[in-house]
């Protein structure tokens, strides 16, 4: 591994960009209090986790428990692995400019390493995909409310009935639609603050209470499950867990923010450690539960209990309030290329509307997560962050090295295109 003290090389230095006044300005302040070990541990944790667990037991149905935590394993250490890499070009990059190159961001970053195309590639990817979280959010509070409150199965929710299941789902998520017009419509993040940590807590919680049904179920009755597979849902698996893995792009903040980010990458491996042992526990004792009926959010298996309809709530919100804070970058984004760094209420009522229609039409949450995890969260997590250290470090690594991200990008092209086109199969399929 090449040193981050270490200067560039002349011919390297010629193709790092000095940026016009308008691409300097990073997308995220560096002016906050630096973070502790502990706080920093939290940031990490909160980054990555989100709700793609709980497609992760419908993940396991799919893939066979086995192959599940292989593939989540696999998943953790690569993409822990290319954080890493992100990392060590920002510190090189500062070190060459003496620490004055205000890379604070992946585009920032991405500009620095290859200009305005870099940028634009980033903030394209980081929309697409700050904006498929969120649609997932929408979809699972849908499935969610018309489950608690709407007993007939798909089957029987037919036109005759007088309302078909499309057509409460829409009014769920319509519903949700001027609320989320409010509060996407708050400037800062600091009134938002209190809604996140809330959210959070209930999310955590939700776990725990789904977790411990689980076992009860496990004890009651063992269903028959599979360790492995086929061929076919292998790509499928990668894409949810790419999907659950969704922090890369906090990684500079969070490392940025550290009082002693020399120790970053050891805190960034335990809390991924942390969080695949959640992942694995969480998705195995889902599938343990209920075997093949295990559903593609896997709170739709649990009964109708109280217990069980406050954890379900307790999601729903979790989701909703999370959802203004997910879209915060793209509008950071937006903002910076549309309106000139300036807030811009419509073109924010724009996206909520937009993310709003695309949940509409997408007829199952993990099957969408699967294919934001195959297409966008891939290129983000191995394309360009092998690109960019290649780019960065050809001149020093040598062959060893530069073959390293060149495999790195080849197999986020392959798992891309191969883990889209199953997804996207999946997704026709389910609407036939």
């Amino acid at each position: 591994m090449v040193s981050d003290k270490k200067n560039l090389s002349p011919s390297s230095s010629r193709k790092l960009n000095s940026p016009p006044a308008e691409e300097t300005t990073p997308l995220i302040d560096n002016t906050k209090p630096l973070s502790s070990h502990p706080k920093t541990l939290a940031n990490v944790f909160i980054a990555i986790v989100g709700a793609g667990v709980l497609g992760m037991p419908y993940a396991f149905k799919r893939t066979g428990w086995i192959m599940g935590l292989l593939i989540l394993s696999f998943i953790a250490a690569s993409t822990t692995y290319c954080m890493t890499l992100l990392v060590q070009i920002r510190r090189k990059l500062d070190s060459y400019e003496n620490g004055t190159t205000n890379i604070s961001s992946f585009g920032d970053l991405g500009f620095a390493v290859c200009g305005t195309l870099g940028r634009f590639v980033v903030d394209v990817l980081i929309t697409l995909s700050q904006a498929g979280f969120c649609i997932g959010y929408l979809i699972f509070i849908a499935n969610t409310l018309l489950h608690l409150f709407h007993d007939e199965p798909f089957s029987d929710l037919s036109l005759s009935s007088g309302i078909s299941r499309f057509t409460v789902k829409s009014l769920y998520i319509w519903g949700c639609f001027p609320f989320q017009l409010g509060l996407n419509s708050i400037k800062t993040l600091t009134h938002l603050a209190p809604l996140s940590i809330f959210a959070d807590v209930v999310d955590i919680g939700a776990m725990g209470v789904v977790m411990l049904e689980d076992l009860r179920l496990i004890m009651l009755r063992r269903r028959e499950v599979k360790a492995f597979g086929g061929v076919s849902v292998f790509f499928y698996g990668m894409g949810v867990a790419l999907f659950g893995y969704e922090g890369i792009a906090m990684v500079l903040p969070i490392e940025s923010e550290m009082k002693d980010n020399a120790k970053f990458n050891k805190i960034l491996a335990l809390s991924k450690g942390l969080t695949t042992l959640m992942y694995g526990a969480f998705g195995a004792l889902g599938y343990f539960a209920f075997g093949d009926k295990t559903k593609d959010i896997i709170t739709s298996n649990l009964g109708t209990g109280w217990i069980s309809s406050l954890v379900q709530l307790g999601l729903c919100i979790n989701l909703f309030f999370t959802f203004p804070l997910m879209m915060n970058p793209v509008y950071e984004i937006v903002k910076r290329r549309f309106s000139g760094g300036r807030y811009c209420l419509w073109l924010r009522w724009l996206l909520v509307l937009i993310v709003s229609l695309v949940a509409l039409f997408v007829p199952n949450f993990a099957d969408f997560l699967s294919l934001v995890g195959s297409s966008v969260c891939c290129c983000l997590g191995f394309i360009l962050p092998g690109l960019f250290h290649l780019l960065a470090f050809k001149d020093e690594q040598g062959c060893k090295g530069c073959s390293l991200d060149i495999g790195i990008m080849i197999f986020g092209v392959v798992l891309a295109i191969s883990g889209t086109w199953f997804s996207l199969m999946e997704i026709l399929s389910a609407k036939e």
